[in-house]
């Protein structure tokens, strides 16, 4: 039996040049599952994104999800696309033991939690305080930089991982400080920052919005007393303040100490972000 991908719509085209189309699954031109391929509007087009793909329950456990994968990759191929990233829910085994076996290598993931209905008080002496404009700039420069070199540190090109970082601060800080629902806070010190903290709102899934963890960080100089887990203590209250009840954030593969703090605050994983090369 062959299983190939069939256009199940036009393509799809966007101002910026990417382009996106779903394509049914088929085996011998039987319908088995579908997927939605597209461009990575952050990474830019030479970025491809494998996306809901799915086996219906009767053809699972026959490796029609791999040659679908594999078809797929071809397909974005043909796009001119470079890379490949695919999403997996951290629930579904089948699906990271496939993309581990086709050669992906994970990124980042993401976590969420789901708030308690009083939030934990923040460590006693700990101080924050809202960010102000004139130290606006300068975070958001250096913000910029950080988000860039954690992607080209996992193998971005170096022009994608600005052009993302440009994105994502365009998107979700179009005003700055007075952005709408955008808060942005600084753990102080002896009268100095020690870190920051930048929370937002975010749609998790169609129709499914949570608050969200975009960016914290702890000085160098000033880690292993306890900030970065003040400095989320206060996004939970931030969140419960705006009658959120969950919490999402994204940390990057290898981070090893945000990902045990999260845990230990009772964050879960829901998706594994992995990616790969087209050769």
């Amino acid at each position: 039996m062959t299983t190939t991908l069939r256009p199940a719509e036009p393509l799809q085209q966007r101002p910026d040049g990417g382009c996106s189309r779903t394509y049914d699954v088929c085996v011998n031109s039987r319908r088995v599952g579908s997927v939605h391929l597209s461009t990575d509007p952050g990474f830019g087009a030479a970025s491809g994104v494998i996306g809901l793909l799915r086996v219906d329950e009767p053809d699972r456990g026959r490796g029609r999800g791999t040659v679908a994968a594999l078809a797929s990759e071809e397909v974005l191929r043909g796009w001119g696309c470079a890379e490949v990233q695919i999403s997996v829910p951290a629930e579904a085994e089948a699906g990271l033991r496939m993309a581990r076996s086709l050669g992906y290598t994970e990124r980042s993931r993401n976590m969420v939690k789901e708030l308690p209905a009083e939030p934990p008080a923040l460590p006693e002496g700990v101080e924050v305080r809202p960010m102000t404009d004139a130290e606006y700039g300068a975070w958001a420069a250096r913000s910029r930089e950080g988000y860039a070199q954690s992607w080209i540190d996992r193998g971005v090109p170096e022009d994608q991982a600005r052009a993302k970082a440009e994105s994502s601060h365009a998107k979700y800080l179009p005003e700055g400080l007075a952005t709408p629902g955008v808060a942005l806070h600084v753990v102080v010190r002896d009268g100095r920052p020690a870190g920051h903290l930048w929370t937002g709102r975010i749609e998790l899934e169609p129709g499914r919005w949570a608050a969200y963890v975009y960016d914290i960080e702890v000085a160098e100089e000033q880690r292993g007393h306890g900030y970065g887990r003040a400095l989320m203590v206060l996004a939970e209250r931030v969140a419960r303040a705006a009658g959120e009840t969950l919490l999402g954030l994204h940390v990057f593969a290898g981070n090893t100490p945000a990902i045990r703090l999260y845990e230990s605050l009772g964050y879960r994983t829901t998706y594994v972000n992995s990616a790969k090369e087209l050769r």
